[in-house]
């Protein structure tokens, strides 16, 4: 992650990305009315150290898993750093993040139906280190991952 705060040409570029995905550095040039050479460089500054996710998201349903669940974990302290990577051995965890409050992490968690979202659960709860878990399942997908707000909010200073 970087310290540094993108800026309105910054800004200006990744609403034209979040726009048009596929642009090329010269229809992005000709959207921004930046230089060809300013808009190359600074992409490669942005997807080296801004933009998270340049590959494009697989939705898990297309792959036969439309449960989306969330495990609250509580972990053994001493172990918290080598979960991450035992949970990554487990193909439908799809996101850890560790978390303030009553529970450590946060286990986003894909499953074909309920059967397979207690075996997943059961995979996890029986991951050393995990303590015990609190699952929720996702109803509905109410609003997608979105940062332009924030972007167009940055670019309006």
């Amino acid at each position: 992650m970087t310290d540094r705060v993108i800026d309105s040409t910054d800004a200006a570029l990744l609403l034209a990305l979040a726009e048009h995905p596929r642009s090329t550095a010269v229809a992005l040039a000709e959207t921004t009315g930046l230089a060809r050479s300013t808009v190359h460089s600074r992409l490669n500054r942005l997807e080296s150290e801004v933009l998270t996710d340049p590959l494009r998201r697989v939705d898990p349903a297309s792959v036969g898993l439309p449960l989306c669940a969330f495990i609250f974990a509580h972990v053994t302290q001493q172990k918290l750093s080598q979960l991450p990577e035992s949970l990554a051995r487990i193909p439908e965890v799809i996101e850890v993040f560790g978390v303030s409050g009553d529970w450590d992490l946060l286990i986003r968690v894909a499953a074909a139906d309920a059967d397979d979202l207690y075996r997943v659960a059961d995979l996890v709860l029986s991951t050393p280190g995990i303590e015990r878990t609190s699952t929720v399942l996702a109803m509905k997908h109410m609003m997608p991952y979105r940062t332009q707000p924030l972007i167009e909010r940055l670019r309006a200073r």
